[in-house]
């Protein structure tokens, strides 16, 4: 059987799970290994976590200080992948251990799914990340990334990346349960219109465009907010929250819930203004994918990647600009030009959002080197 050493950056990660669970459903064994945001789970998708200590969100300069500590004594982590047929790395910093314990010979496969804004930044601190970088990429085997910008703006063309790349988008995982089927009603309310903003939440952005439509068209709109919020990100998400009628926040979710969270809205917020302009502008998240998967319309900014792949796939409403167009369009909106946008989205073939037991086969042998990459 093969043997895949498996490093994240967060074993509380809901993404971490999903990847897991595609490895073994492909007949791997995985060993992971890794740090967290929260309290240490003792297994993640049936396989034991190796727990490498806690570190924060937005609190670079500490987890590069954790992460040189294993660097310098790397024999608990050399545990993890010794006998490893390939180590994945996710994320630039356990690429820098992945680098530090992995034997001569041993393949590496890099997994990166956010690139941080001072790898697209000038300045000293970010020349010194970017050379850091380049030095841990030629030691790479395979990178494997979430979106085709990462893989065509970023590694081909600004980083001369030559060798195989592996491109597994954010779909909605089934292995083990049937096929999501459309969970809005076939025929759509009416007024007030529902938006979900469900996910990582690390927009203020966003936070505050939700708020203020909220605020100022109250029977217009809805807001349901569900995930994680990074607090770091917001002065009082909470706060803002509870002080916006029109907003609700339910707390965190499992897989299980996407049914009901999707089906008791009808718009899927699929905007992120995190690191503007770099790489939230290149991003396709899960929530598209999901809000796809259970018949909810995404809302996409239509110059950016998100908004590009629903125009090129024929699903969505897309928007050239938020101020001017986002209230306006809803205000417009009727249930029979909502029941042709959903009709759009469930006419959506599945493939392009769920992936199934093939897909976690054609990426686990890509990762393990004997598939086909580009």
């Amino acid at each position: 059987m093969a043997m895949i050493g498996y490093l994240v950056h967060d074993t509380t990660d809901a993404a971490v799970a999903r990847r897991v669970r595609m490895f073994r459903a492909a007949g791997a064994a995985v060993r992971l290994g890794g740090f967290r945001r929260r309290a240490p789970p003792d297994t993640v998708a049936g396989v034991t976590a190796v727990d490498l200590g806690e570190t924060r969100d937005a609190r670079l300069l500490a987890r590069l200080a954790v992460v040189l500590r294993h660097v310098a004594a790397p024999a608990r982590v050399g545990e993890i992948v010794a006998g490893a047929d390939v180590i994945v790395a996710r994320n630039l910093e356990m690429l820098a251990i992945a680098v530090r314990v992995a034997r001569p010979r041993q393949r590496i496969v890099y997994e990166c799914l956010d690139i941080h804004r001072l790898l697209l930044s000038d300045g000293a601190a970010a020349r010194a990340l970017q050379a850091i970088e380049r030095r841990l990429l030629a030691r790479v085997d395979m990178v494997l990334t979430s979106t085709p910008a990462f893989r065509d703006r970023y590694f081909r063309a600004r980083r001369g990346f030559t060798r195989p790349i592996w491109l597994e988008e954010n779909r909605l995982l089934q292995i083990d349960t049937p096929a999501p089927t459309p969970a809005c009603p076939a025929t759509p309310a009416g007024r007030p219109w529902r938006i979900g903003w469900f996910g990582m939440l690390r927009c203020r952005r966003s936070l505050a465009i939700l708020a203020a439509i909220a605020r100022a068209h109250p029977d217009l709109v809805e807001v349901t907010i569900a995930g994680i919020p990074a607090y770091t990100e917001f002065d009082d998400f909470d706060r803002d929250v509870a002080a916006t009628p029109g907003l609700r926040f339910v707390g965190r979710y499992g897989a299980g819930d996407l049914p009901a969270l999707y089906g008791s809205v009808d718009f899927a917020w699929a905007i992120d203004f995190f690191e503007e302009g770099q790489n939230s502008a290149w991003l396709l998240p899960n929530r598209l994918y999901e809000s796809l998967a259970f018949s909810a319309v995404p809302i996409a900014l239509a110059g950016l990647d998100t908004g590009r792949w629903c125009a090129d796939h024929g699903v969505g409403m897309l928007l050239d600009d938020l101020d001017t167009d986002l209230a306006p369009t809803l205000a417009t909106l009727t249930s029979t030009k909502l029941a042709r946008l959903r009709d759009a989205v469930t006419a959506l073939p599945r493939r392009l959002v769920v992936a199934d037991a093939a897909d976690c086969r054609a990426l686990t042998n890509a990762v393990l080197g004997t598939g086909t990459s580009t």
